[in-house]
């Protein structure tokens, strides 16, 4: 089977990820004597600088880890919560919003990707602070190599910046902003980590109170104080149409750190997959494979149309129940294991006919009502014609911006293992902070504004996010680790590369290369929560017959283009010792490369 690139394999490490320079820095780290989690930090804190419009310092990261001497998994939640201040009464009635907006300052959340990287790094790593960011230290003060992407991402939003937000464009529009195939640096940026790094060298020489120092500096001192600050005695312009002060404060920062739990499971033919809690979209895709086991997917042709027809409307049901039961666990009992279970699925797996169904049908649990799903998502359609190119990855002229997201890959020669999807604070999400090189991810416009939804606005609540790295074990050993990039498609092209694998028995490179597809059926998680009943939209390299064959089933098909579904990464060990590693060919950044 054609592939863009070799699977790469190995027996010493491999990394993948959304970018070639951070996957070379974390191959780097491993050939200098560091392990997976010292090298996934390197590659993680990289990416702030070789991929800004995807990530950043300011933005969210959550992490699945194996550690092989412990033989355990574990999830590392880098998803900061909603400040003490924003609350549904102070959006609704005293803005007269009604809904989040998707950017400037009242979307910001906590700041959770520092924290998650280290303390992955206090717990699992074997390397001091300073060694593991002198790689993303050494591009912000030098200069990285920009791609296409970032530069015409940035071209859309220079006139936001030139008119609205000042300190961005005196980050990114400085000596007339970055140039193609050109070198940029972020000065400012390798500034505000070297004091960051002086300041935890301060501790003394003890590699985890460097860390435990500089976690407090970043939640506790200069970098709260100065976040603080800027959103106290500012008003900017986000996606309303308005100009608004932020709420987020110092006290807010110095109350959060990032957590440890155990990752949700649910076996699907011989493997176990794993995925982050139930503040996430991950268990959609749990859910998503526990309706697939039913069907004989090993049947059908992995690019056909009944391949295709089969995981979207199972993706429907998964994705309705996302909508009506997931958010923080913190502050709503969600039903998990019954949503997981075989008795559960067994029923809603009787909704998935011959033909697309065109509603959003949540599940219904014993003893209770049917749960509030948004049914006017597509109504708000309109909202992107006001605001021009709003969505993922596209942005706005008001800033408008689903994003996207970076993801990791990293396995080492003694079995440890990671699965990371760093993102937010890309540089269209709202205001540079001023003396930080840096802005803040927008995660609080995935909430809803009724505070009795379990993904309704509460302050010090986890907004439901789509980032949503994966792990697969296999006869209870760690075997896979992958993920994507992508919004609400990143539990969707997982399940498809997944069933590939296993059902079909692909490579990694094979499973990413192979033409693939999405739906926009439910409502988006990013501003302004647009929904297209419907709506499958598959890449061009299909068969010519198969989206004539879908259409007939009763789905609203578009087609892509040849190379557009997709930005999947991925890494696996077999049981002779050989590591593999494969990368995304879509977009021209992502690499995987391994000894």
């Amino acid at each position: 089977m054609f592939t863009t690139r070799p699977e790469i394999a190995g027996t010493f490490g491999v990394v993948a990820s959304t970018h070639w320079i951070a996957s070379q820095v974390g191959m780097s780290v491993l050939e200098r004597g560091g392990n997976a989690f010292d090298a996934a930090a390197a590659a993680g804190f990289t990416l702030n600088v070789v991929e800004p419009h995807l990530n950043g310092p300011g933005g969210d990261c959550p992490i699945i880890l194996h550690d092989a001497k412990a033989g355990a998994q574990r999830v590392v939640c880098g998803q900061g919560v909603a400040p003490a201040k924003l609350t549904v009464s102070h959006i609704k009635d005293d803005l007269g919003l009604d809904l989040v907006p998707g950017t400037g300052f009242l979307p910001a959340m906590v700041p959770g990707a520092f924290d998650a990287w280290a303390l992955m790094l206090r717990d699992w790593g074997t390397w001091s602070l300073r060694d593991v960011m002198s790689y993303a230290i050494g591009y912000a003060r030098r200069g990285v190599h920009y791609v296409p992407r970032v530069v015409a991402t940035m071209n859309t939003v220079k006139p936001l910046f030139e008119s609205e937000w000042p300190t961005s464009a005196e980050i990114w529009l400085r000596n007339g902003g970055p140039v193609a195939g050109g070198l940029y640096a972020n000065p400012t940026l390798a500034d505000t980590w070297e004091r960051l790094l002086r300041e935890a060298e301060s501790a003394g020489h003890d590699r985890v109170a460097q860390i435990e120092a500089a976690r407090n500096a970043w939640y506790g001192g200069f970098i709260a104080e100065a976040i603080g600050d800027f959103f106290a005695k500012n008003e900017m312009l986000d996606t309303s149409g308005q100009r608004h002060r932020g709420v987020l404060t110092a006290d807010d920062m110095a109350h959060w750190r990032a957590g440890i739990e155990a990752p949700l499971k649910r076996d699907y033919r011989g493997t176990t997959l794993l995925k982050c809690g139930v503040w996430s979209q991950g268990p959609a895709m749990l859910q998503t494979m526990a309706l697939l086991e039913g069907f004989d997917m090993a049947a059908m042709d992995p690019l056909g149309e009944r391949f295709a027809h089969t995981v979207v409307e199972a993706m429907k049901l998964a994705f309705a129940d996302r909508e009506a039961f997931y958010g923080d666990p913190n502050f709503v009992d969600v039903p998990i294991h019954h949503l997981l279970s075989d008795a559960y699925n067994e029923e809603r797996r009787k909704l998935i006919g011959e033909s697309a169904s065109l509603d959003l049908r949540p599940g219904t649990l014993p003893g209770m009502a049917t749960p509030w799903v948004d049914h006017n998502a597509a109504a708000r359609a309109e909202m992107l014609t006001r605001a021009p190119g709003a969505g993922e990855p596209t942005v706005s002229r008001l800033g408008a911006s689903g994003g996207d997201t970076c993801h990791i890959d990293v396995i080492d020669a003694q079995g440890n293992m990671i699965s990371a999807t760093p993102s937010g604070g890309w540089f269209q999400s709202s205001p540079a902070v001023p003396g930080l090189g840096f802005c803040l991810g927008t995660r609080g416009q995935m909430f809803w504004l009724d505070e009795n939804l379990p993904n309704g606005l509460k302050p010090g609540k986890r907004p439901r996010t789509t980032l949503s790295p994966a792990m697969a074990l296999k006869d209870g050993k760690p075997w896979l680790s992958f993920g994507t990039p992508g919004g609400e498609q990143q539990d969707q092209w997982q399940p498809i590369m997944f069933s590939r694998m296993v059902d079909h028995a692909m490579t990694i490179q094979q499973a990413i290369d192979a033409p693939a597809f999405h739906t926009e059926h439910w409502p988006s998680s990013f501003w302004p929560r647009v929904a297209k009943p419907g709506k499958v939209v598959v890449e061009g390299r299909y068969a010519p017959d198969v989206a004539p064959a879908l259409a007939a089933r009763g789905h609203l098909v578009e087609t892509g283009g040849e190379w557009s579904e997709g930005r999947l990464t991925g890494a696996r060990q077999e049981d002779d010792g050989q590591l593999f590693a494969g990368a995304n060919p879509r977009g021209m950044q992502g690499y995987a490369v391994g000894r």
